[in-house]
């Protein structure tokens, strides 16, 4: 009696045996289905490609770089082709006054001051340029503090919760209900620096001590949503510390949010900064900020609008710039828009 085979005609139509098993034997590779592979994807890859089709973001973020790049070296490049520096007055006392865009001394047309000179004879588009460098500088380092403090704040009253979580907020909403002019006034008052650069450095602490706030309870919430998910339990199973899921599970789960706040946080500091310096209160000569240079503008608006004109221009365009990009990177993250 000859051994009977194995039929391998093809099952029924819903019969699917929950303990079937397919041989090496009956497995097809790439060449069997024609070599095509579905490419995986991720998060940050579609989000890239979802901010390269805003067109208004990919323009925020081009004019940011190219104004960033000028700040960086239009100064030394000003300098070795005119000799003009930010805080360069000239000798001849005929040169120490305001000469319009695109005019020299003669009057005639003259490529040396393209954005005119201010009341010392100081070219205004090296001023601009230096001014970037400063505003740049103190925003990013402002938001670089409130991003440390904010999210550790955040992610901790998070995720330990109940009266921790309450004491911690309550504290925030103090700060909350206090204009951060005064409380930048008093650490400014508190902290008297009597160099440029000390008085760099409490500008800085000053305006990261309040632009904290909103970065946190961002973070909080996102923790609150985080720190029950089966990762963080399983964290939590195997005797994982405190601090480490805080800093090691649930912050790196966060960071959508938090670059996209981050990133709209810079005008927002920016803005701040410039308010102070018109009111005297931020960058101090001799350096100077795109706010310093517009309370000088604004001096003398009737006679040599220029000097507002050239300062303003720029800083509201690098603020529409980090605007657009920010709203774009918050499209983008956003977890509801991806594609199947």
């Amino acid at each position: 009696m000859e051994d009977e085979k194995p039929s391998l005609a093809p099952l029924e139509t819903g019969s699917d045996p929950p303990n079937r098993r397919i041989g090496p034997e009956y497995a097809c590779g790439e060449e069997d289905i024609g070599g095509e592979v579905l490419a995986g994807t991720s998060l940050w890859r579609d989000a890239w490609r979802r901010l390269l089709k805003n067109k208004l973001a990919v323009l925020g973020m081009v004019i940011v770089i190219a104004i960033v790049i000028a700040a960086l070296i239009g100064p030394s490049v000003i300098k070795r082709a005119t000799g003009s520096a930010y805080d360069f007055i000239p000798k001849d006392q005929a040169l120490t006054k305001s000469f319009p865009p695109f005019r020299g001394p003669d009057g005639k047309f003259s490529w040396t001051h393209p954005m005119g000179t201010d009341n010392a004879g100081r070219d205004i588009l090296a001023r601009v340029l230096s001014g970037g460098q400063i505003s740049l500088m103190v925003a990013l380092i402002a938001t670089l503090v409130s991003l440390l403090i904010g999210v550790s704040y955040g992610a901790t009253a998070g995720y330990l919760g109940g009266r921790i979580d309450d004491l911690m907020m309550r504290v925030v909403d103090v700060l909350y209900s206090l204009p951060y002019v005064i409380i930048v006034i008093v650490l400014l008052a508190l902290l008297p620096a009597k160099t440029p650069t000390g008085q760099l450095a409490q500008l800085f602490l000053a305006l990261g001590a309040v632009s904290w706030l909103t970065m946190a309870r961002i973070v909080r919430g996102q923790v609150m949503s985080l720190k029950n998910q089966e990762f963080i339990l399983a964290a939590r199973a195997t005797g994982v510390s405190t601090p480490k899921i805080i800093f090691r599970h649930l912050i790196p789960n966060t960071l959508g949010p938090v670059i996209v706040y981050a990133t709209l946080t810079v005008p927002t500091v920016m803005l701040s900064e410039a308010f102070l310096s018109f009111l005297g209160l931020g960058v101090r000569p001799p350096r100077v900020s795109w706010g310093s240079l517009a309370a000088e503008g604004a001096q003398s608006l009737a006679i040599y609008p220029w000097q507002l004109i050239f300062p303003g221009l720029t800083m509201a365009l690098m603020l529409f710039s980090l605007n657009f990009l920010g709203d774009g990177l918050r499209d983008a993250l956003d977890p509801q828009m991806r594609k199947e």
